[in-house]
C-alpha cells in the first residue's frame, strides 16, 4: 500500500544503500499536507538509516542527504527528488498519484490501508480482548462506557488486520456484594419490581442494605453469611443469585446494542470460584502461600516483605479474592485460547492490581504471562444529565438522543428521515466517542456537552455531516459518471492534497496497531473531512464538463468510503442522510 509507492522507491535506494528493500520501507514515510505549500508525497529521514547501521559516527545529516539524493534517478514512479532538513523527499508523478489512489481505495473498499506493506510482516494471531465489565446487579455505570468504546475499537482494529478476535465480557457476578445483596432483597426486595425494572430494583436494594449493614453488625454478619452460602454451593442462595445475573445481562445486551458493541463470551468472576482454590493449592505447594495473623493467605511479590508488594489472594474465612478469580480466568483462557495475546481494558486506578497478577502468573511458572497487557485509561469527570449527577449509562444515551433530536430539528438543512431517532442516536454516539479517542487513553478530561454537539470543528458530528453530504453528493449526481475516470482533471491543489491524505491511511492505521491509540485515526479523520469541506465549496460538480464532474465525484466517493472505514474501526455506525 500506500499504493505501491513507498515499495518502488525502497527498492531504488536498496541498490544504492546496498541494504535489503524490506528494510528501507518503514523508514520512507508519507509527508503530511501543509496548508502553507505543496509537499513531496514521501520523505526518507537519513537519521533512521544510520540507526540501521549501529557502526556509523553520525556527521552532518544535511550532507548524508544531499550525497544521497545526487545518487538516486527520477523514474516513471518518482518525478522528482529534493532535499530537506536531514531527509530526501519523492514526489510522485501526479498523473499516476491520482490514478493509483483512487483505484486503490474503490478496490480495496474496506481493506483500504490494510493490505499495506507495513503490515506484510504482521503473522495472524490469536488475541482476546476483554473489557467492559460491569458489575452484575448493578445498573451500567458511565465509568464503564470507556472501557466499552476503547476495548471494541482495539477489538475493531485487531479483526481489520486480520487477527483471530475473541471478545470476552468479564462480569463482576460474585464477591461480597452477593452477601450484601442477597441480605438486602430478603429485607427489602419485591419480586414484582425486580421483574419490571431489575437493575433499577437491585440498585435501590444495594443502596438500602449498604446503609443498614454500615449502622448494624447483624445485617453485615448475615451478608458475609449468605456469600458463603454462595460459595459452598448451597442450592436456595445460588438461584437467587442465578436470577440477579440472568435479569442483568439481559438488560447489558439490549444496552450494548444501542452501542454497536457485540461480544463472543459473557464470563464472569463465579466462573473461577471453584479453579480459585485450585491457584491458591498451586501457589501453596510452590511454597508462595503465606498465612497472616488475621488469618488471610498472601503472597510476597518482592521476596523480601515489601508491603507494597504484598497481594492478598485469599480472606481468612477462606473465600476467593478478585485477583485469585482472575488468575485462574487467565490460565483457563490459555487453556481455551491459546492466545498470543490477551489485553486487559480498565481504568488506570487498576494497573497495580494487574502488574501484580501477571507478576503472580510469571511466578507460578507461566511463562506466557508475558503476553498479558493492560491497557489502562483516565476518568471522565463533569458528565451530567440534565437530572443532575450521571450513574446510569442510559441516562446518557438517552439524553445523546433528546439533544440531538433538538439540534437537528433546529437545522434548516436536516432532511427528513425515516427514523430520526436512531440516526438521532447515531450521531449522538459519534459525538461522543470522537470526544473521547481525540486525546491520550490515559489522561483525564473534562466531560462538556456543547463541545460534543458541536457541528463544526473538530468533533463527532462533523465527521458524520460530512459523510453524509458527500453520499448526497453522490445520490444526487448518480453513479452514471463513475464507469471512467480522467485523471488529468483533478490537477488542483485541493485534489492533490486530498489524495497525498488518503496516501497515508496506512500510516495511520499501523500507528494505532502499535500503541492501540484511536487518536491517530481521529485526527487522520478530521482532517480528511477539513480537506472535504474546502474542496466541496470549490470542487463542483453541478454545472461542471461531464468530464471534470466524473473525476470529482470518484474523489469524492474514495474520501466518504475512507471516512467510513475509519469511523467503523473506531465504533461509529456513519449515517448517509443528516
Amino acid at each position: 500500500m500506500a499504493c505501491g509507492f513507498r515499495r518502488s522507491i525502497a527498492c531504488q535506494l536498496s541498490r544504492v544503500l546496498d541494504l535489503p528493500p524490506e528494510n528501507l520501507i518503514k523508514s520512507i514515510s508519507a509527508v503530511p499536507i501543509s496548508k502553507k505549500e505543496e509537499v513531496a508525497d514521501f520523505q526518507l529521514s537519513v537519521d533512521s538509516l544510520l540507526e540501521n547501521n549501529n557502526g556509523h559516527s553520525r556527521p552532518d545529516m544535511q550532507v548524508q542527504a544531499t550525497r544521497l539524493a545526487e545518487k538516486l534517478k527520477c523514474d516513471t514512479v518518482v518525478s522528482e527528488i529534493s532535499t530537506g532538513q536531514g531527509t530526501v523527499n519523492f514526489k510522485i508523478n501526479r498523473e499516476l498519484l491520482t490514478k493509483t489512489v483512487l483505484q486503490q481505495v474503490i478496490e480495496d473498499g474496506p481493506k483500504y490501508g490494510l493490505k499495506s506493506e507495513l503490515f506484510s510482516d504482521v503473522p495472524q494471531k490469536k488475541i482476546v480482548v476483554e473489557f467492559s465489565s460491569p458489575n452484575v446487579a448493578k445498573k451500567f455505570h458511565v465509568g464503564h462506557l470507556r472501557s466499552t468504546i476503547i476495548g471494541n475499537f482495539i477489538a475493531n482494529l485487531k479483526e481489520a488486520l486480520g487477527h483471530q478476535v475473541t471478545r470476552i465480557n468479564y462480569l463482576g457476578d460474585w464477591g461480597m456484594q452477593f452477601g450484601l445483596l442477597g441480605t438486602g432483597f430478603q429485607l427489602f426486595g419485591y419480586e414484582e419490581k425486580l421483574q419490571s425494572n431489575p437493575l433499577q430494583h437491585l440498585f435501590e436494594v444495594y443502596v438500602q442494605v449498604n446503609k443498614e449493614a454500615a449502622d448494624d453488625k447483624s445485617v453485615a454478619k448475615s451478608a458475609r453469611e449468605f456469600f458463603q452460602r454462595l460459595e459452598l454451593g448451597d442450592m436456595q442462595a445460588l438461584a437467587l443469585w442465578q436470577k440477579f445475573r440472568d435479569l442483568s445481562i439481559e438488560e447489558y445486551v439490549r444496552i450494548y446494542k444501542r452501542l454497536g458493541v457485540h461480544f463472543d463470551e459473557y464470563s464472569g468472576e463465579s466462573f473461577y470460584r471453584e479453579k480459585s482454590q485450585e491457584v491458591l493449592k498451586l501457589l501453596d505447594s510452590k511454597g508462595l502461600l503465606q498465612k497472616t495473623i488475621k488469618g488471610t493467605a498472601v503472597v510476597d511479590l518482592s521476596g523480601n516483605s515489601d508491603p507494597s508488594s504484598i497481594c492478598t489472594v485469599m480472606r481468612s474465612d477462606g473465600t476467593s479474592l478478585y485477583a485469585t478469580r482472575d488468575l485462574a480466568a487467565a490460565i483457563d483462557r490459555m487453556d481455551k485460547y491459546h492466545f498470543d495475546r490477551m489485553i486487559y481494558v480498565t481504568d488506570k486506578g487498576q494497573k497495580k492490581h494487574f502488574q501484580q497478577v501477571f507478576q503472580l502468573l510469571q511466578i507460578m511458572g507461566y511463562d506466557w504471562a508475558e503476553r498479558c497487557q493492560h491497557v489502562p485509561f483516565g476518568v471522565v469527570q463533569g458528565m451530567k444529565t440534565r437530572r443532575g449527577d450521571v450513574t446510569f449509562l442510559e441516562d446518557v444515551l438517552n439524553e445523546i438522543q433528546l439533544r440531538m433530536l433538538q439540534n437537528m430539528a433546529s437545522v434548516k438543512t436536516t432532511k427528513e428521515l425515516e427514523n430520526p431517532q436512531e440516526t438521532a442516536e447515531r450521531v449522538g454516539l459519534a459525538a461522543l466517542i470522537i470526544q473521547d479517542f481525540k486525546g491520550l487513553l490515559l489522561s483525564d478530561y473534562q466531560f462538556s456537552w456543547d463541545r460534543v454537539f458541536q457541528s463544526r470543528g473538530d468533533t463527532g458530528v462533523f465527521l458524520q455531516y460530512t459523510h453524509a453530504r458527500l453520499h448526497s453528493l453522490e445520490e444526487t449526481f448518480g453513479c452514471g459518471y463513475l464507469n471512467d475516470c480522467n485523471t488529468a482533471c483533478l490537477q488542483e491543489p485541493q485534489s492533490v492534497s486530498i489524495l497525498q491524505h488518503l496516501l497515508r491511511f496506512d500510516e495511520v492505521l499501523y500507528r494505532s496497531s502499535q500503541d492501540l491509540q484511536p487518536r491517530h485515526i481521529v485526527s487522520y479523520l478530521l482532517t480528511l473531512s477539513h480537506l472535504a469541506a474546502v474542496a466541496h465549496k470549490t470542487l463542483h460538480v453541478k454545472d461542471s464538463p461531464p468530464e471534470v464532474a466524473g473525476a470529482r465525484l470518484h474523489l469524492f466517493r474514495a474520501v466518504r468510503s475512507v471516512l467510513a472505514n475509519g469511523m467503523k474501526l473506531l465504533g461509529i455506525t456513519p449515517v448517509c442522510r443528516m
